[in-house]
């Protein structure tokens, strides 16, 4: 869970990589929202490598934005944040603000969104390269299926990008289209990230 202390009663999490690492993001204060773990977003962008050179992305269940961010310190072009808690989607607000600020950058190619991601995944819009999908644990046997359905509407049949869905390590997930190309963590009650690319029709 967050390794870099407390700020202003809030937890906070930093950046890993690229051009605003170490940049703190905060969280709000409670169970609401979960951040992904520093060394599991470092798993996961290692795993990117050069894929996120570029990359317009969609972060979904975005929380303090962490994935987003850190897909953007690391040279993403841009992309879209959706998060449907008021408290938690001022948080990401001013997390965009600080990572703008540290990288120079107006932020005029991000979007953050207050809106429930479901709904929001039925229409991402231009195709994004990848996508991030953080939902609380407890409710991800419930999201992950219509999920899975909703984008599988929204994009191309054969879309190249990615579907990055953290999840408990000790869960099992898929769906019907979806073929799961790597599986990051997997012990029980750890952190786990599981890459997921459109099925070849036939």
């Amino acid at each position: 869970m967050p390794s870099a202390g407390t700020r202003g009663g809030e937890a906070a999490v930093r950046i890993s990589g690229g051009i605003a690492r170490g940049i703190e993001l905060a969280v709000p204060k409670g169970n609401a929202v979960r951040p992904a773990t520093d060394g599991m977003r470092q798993a996961v962008f290692s795993s990117l490598g050069t894929r996120v050179v570029g990359a317009r992305f969609v972060d979904l269940f975005a929380g303090s934005g962490a994935y987003g961010l850190e897909a953007y310190s690391r040279g993403a072009s841009g992309g879209t944040f959706v998060e449907r808690s008021a408290r938690a989607a001022a948080c990401l607000r001013r997390n965009i603000a600080a990572v703008c600020r540290s990288m120079e950058r107006g932020g005029e190619d991000l979007l953050a969104v207050e809106a429930d991601a479901l709904s929001m995944a039925a229409g991402v819009g231009a195709e994004p390269d990848l996508v991030f999908a953080d939902p609380p644990y407890d409710a991800v046997g419930e999201v992950a299926p219509v999920l899975f359905a909703r984008l599988a509407e929204a994009l191309a049949p054969d879309w190249g990008g990615l579907l990055l869905f953290e999840l408990p390590g000790e869960a099992a997930l898929g769906a019907p289209g979806w073929t799961c190309v790597k599986r990051l963590g997997r012990g029980a009650r750890q952190p786990s990230v599981a890459f997921f690319r459109r099925a070849a029709a036939g």
